[in-house]
């Protein structure tokens, strides 16, 4: 049984010089441990996502990707469980004697409202536009039809740690897009 030094646990293994390469390997793994902690898929896909993006910015400055990606994923679930922790479900029924509360508002949005709402999805459908075909049909696959990175990989013959890394520049582009003419999320 070999023996590893302390140098060499916390080597990187070879064959990750690129942020794709990286990705490909790690995508699936972190996915399961974000999932873990966050007990939520969507959840854990976005964590993954962002820890992603986040490494894509500071790439050549991080010494150990895999390292960093984890702990990553590690504190954005803390910070999740914390944010949830916050949240007080509002339930009237709760108190002694409480009666049931009812809701005066009208459920349709002021027309400005909806105005607004129509020039942002105006300006989304405009920047999907300027994609190309594939990242569209990426986007429709995985936002319109609800499919998974594995759902999507089985349709498309893409594997599904590409999906997410096309998705994701896919995503990024749109974003800036949008930043650019002045939408902000």
């Amino acid at each position: 049984m070999a023996v590893m030094q302390p140098d060499e646990a916390s080597m990187e293994p070879p064959g990750w010089e690129t942020i794709e390469e990286l990705f490909a390997a790690l995508e699936s793994p972190l996915l399961s441990y974000a999932l873990r902690r966050v007990g939520e898929l969507s959840v854990a896909e976005d964590m993954v996502q962002e820890a992603f993006m986040k490494l894509h910015a500071q790439f050549e400055k991080v010494r150990e990707p895999r390292r960093w990606l984890y702990r990553t994923v590690h504190n954005q679930a803390l910070n999740h469980r914390r944010q949830a922790d916050k949240i007080v479900p509002l339930n009237p029924q709760s108190g002694r004697g409480a009666q049931a509360a009812t809701d005066a508002t009208d459920p349709q949005p002021l027309p400005d409202e909806q105005i607004a709402r129509w020039e942002g999805i105006g300006l989304v459908r405009l920047s999907l536009e300027a994609l190309d075909e594939r990242s569209r049909e990426l986007i429709r696959l995985k936002f319109n039809d609800g499919l998974s990175y594995k759902e999507i990989s089985t349709r498309t013959g893409l594997k599904a740690g590409y999906v997410g890394y096309l998705l994701h520049h896919a995503l990024k582009s749109i974003a800036d897009e949008l930043a650019k003419l002045g939408v902000v999320p």
